[in-house]
């Protein structure tokens, strides 16, 4: 249901936490930052899309501290407001399938990265990610970029190819002949905390001590650590205007999938697990069964199956030769194992494969207005004073979700995860990237988070599979606060008012219904939510109070 620590004790050398930027394994690959520690006004711009995905995410920071100038693409850049590199970058709105967008986001760039794809999106994925790309490449030449870089997938030469790695092929081919020069970097397996492809063999090691798995298991991998991925993808940047073509990138080792669920058990301090492979599981069928066990859904993971139906070796290493290999050598899998279950640990996962968007998922903004004429919107609102002070409040509304669960009646919202599970939706098992902190656009279960006021606001869009579009807000608010005003912004809290109670919790749940099927679910769910959101908002109060208390103890006790 929610995401688990590692178990066993992981510990790690002080060279395996190295936090210092892949840039510093790069000398003269990169620009290098000014005197004041920023990038130069001259230093060259690069666009990077898919910032709001895992790796595109984590390859802004890399880029800002190898000295390139940044330039984020997003088709909504409010969601990216929160992360701790927003600041340093020049946000753009523009949606890369859209030929006037992508031109005019492109303007100037020096080099452009296209880290965009339809994974796990339903059926017509390819035509979506070949149309993209074919939009991109045309607007990328028209614009002037000198290079194009692309994060695409391993796969074997001469093989009938799974949709998913046959997609990432043709949009290799696509950007290749676009007429920029082009680094195609195709990666099999990804080692890092949050990666969808980790995130899958963790959890089926973590979970079934025994298992019939497909012969897949016995295929060879080349899998990569993130931190290499990015240090390829940070150095591609710098290759001659010459250089044109596709490069295999992986780690220092060849291994199988059992292989590799062995070594993660032995890491993680589990008895070694007991593999039975059998020739009947097909893609399909092993898909549902690992969207059962993990937290990966069924559309992201078969694509992730099937690719692992073929053995993905690297062919060549030639990628060394333009961007040579760090001076103590790329990423084993036991210390990449180490470091990202550290991070699990230490609850400093950055991006997760749950960061990005879900294509098709509601999207539409709260309507601002009570009186909104775009239809039927119903509210379910509640309020109740809390005597405990708004900084205790405040951290059990923004820790709602995930591993602490949802405060009331634990066994519906299970039922309600899992039927929407069966429905292709997300359920509950995405649980949360950080136990304690939320950002705008982080995935909190079923939800997602829309909005946030630290302090004051945090409003969520209903992901799941509804009828409709939902939303659930949770407020802090003075205790003097108009009632009737519930979108009322308050002032900050002084800092003798953040640690005094009482305060007010408001609640509210607004769903606005699609057809008749929409009205039916309302008025059927309705008598529910005195349990479920009553509840919540109940348990959610006596949780503030209970860690108000354990504060003002704790204090009694130190002033004793």
């Amino acid at each position: 249901m929610t995401d688990q620590q590692p178990r066993g004790d992981v510990t790690l050398d002080d060279g395996d936490l190295d936090p210092r930027p892949v840039a510093q394994t790069l000398p003269g690959l990169v620009p290098g930052l000014g005197p004041d520690g920023r990038p130069r006004p001259d230093a060259p711009l690069v666009a990077v899309t898919g910032v709001t995905g895992y790796v595109g995410g984590r390859l802004v920071p890399e880029l800002l501290a190898a000295g390139y100038r940044v330039r984020a693409l997003a088709r909504h850049p409010d969601r990216l407001r929160g992360r701790p590199w927003y600041d340093d970058v020049e946000v753009v709105a523009a949606d890369a399938s859209e030929p006037d967008q992508a031109r005019a986001a492109l303007e100037g760039v020096a080099v452009a990265y296209y880290l965009i794809h339809s994974l796990g999106t339903g059926p017509a994925f390819a035509e979506t990610d070949r149309r993209t790309a074919e939009v991109f490449g045309t607007a990328a030449r028209d614009a002037g970029v000198g290079r194009i870089v692309y994060l695409g997938g391993l796969f074997p030469e001469g093989e009938e190819l799974s949709p998913h790695l046959s997609s990432r092929a043709e949009v290799g081919d696509v950007l290749l002949a676009s007429g920029v020069p082009t680094t195609v970097l195709r990666a099999a397996v990804i080692l890092g905390s949050g990666s969808a492809s980790f995130e899958m063999m963790r959890y089926l090691t973590e979970r079934l001590p025994a298992m019939t798995v497909p012969k897949w298991v016995r295929n060879r991998i080349q899998p990569i650590a993130v931190r290499d991925v990015l240090r390829y993808l940070v150095g591609s940047a710098s290759m001659p205007a010459h250089v044109s073509r596709a490069f295999d990138i992986g780690g220092p080792e060849v291994l199988t999938y059992e292989q590799m669920m062995q070594r993660y058990a032995a890491i993680a301090g589990l008895p070694r697990r007991l593999i039975v492979p059998v020739p009947v599981l097909s893609p399909r069928l092993s898909s549902l069964w690992v969207s059962l066990v993990t937290p990966v859904p069924g559309g992201l993971a078969r694509p992730l199956v099937e690719s692992l139906v073929h053995e993905v070796v690297c062919d060549e290493h030639d990628v060394a030769e333009l961007v040579p290999d760090p001076p103590d050598g790329l990423i084993g899998f036991d210390r990449a194992v180490r470091l990202a279950l550290a991070r699990v640990r230490d609850a400093a996962v950055t991006t997760r494969w749950s960061s990005a968007a879900v294509r098709g998922a509601p999207s539409d903004p709260l309507p601002s207005d009570p009186d909104w004429a775009g239809g039927s919107l119903y509210v379910d609102e509640r309020r109740v004073q809390v005597e405990a002070s708004p900084a205790a409040t405040w951290r059990v509304v923004e820790a709602v979700g995930g591993e602490r669960g949802w405060y009331s009646w634990s066994l519906a919202w299970r039922v309600r995860g899992l039927l929407d599970r069966v429905v292709g939706g997300p359920g509950l098992r995405r649980g949360r990237r950080d136990p304690g902190r939320l950002l705008v656009d982080d995935a909190v279960d079923f939800w997602r988070v829309e909005a946030i006021e630290p302090g004051h606001l945090l409003r969520l869009r209903a992901e799941m599979r509804l009828p409709g579009l939902a939303w659930l807000e949770l407020r802090v608010e003075p205790v003097d606060s108009a009632d009737d005003d519930a979108d009322a912004r308050t002032e900050p809290w002084d800092a003798d008012a953040w640690r005094r109670p009482p305060v007010v919790l408001a609640q509210r749940a607004l769903f606005h219904p699609h057809g008749l099927a929409g009205q039916l679910y309302w008025w059927a769910v309705t008598p529910f939510h005195g349990v479920v959101f009553g509840g919540m908002q109940r348990n959610m109060a006596r949780a503030a109070e209970a860690a108000e208390r354990a504060r003002t103890d704790t204090g009694r006790t130190r002033v004793g």
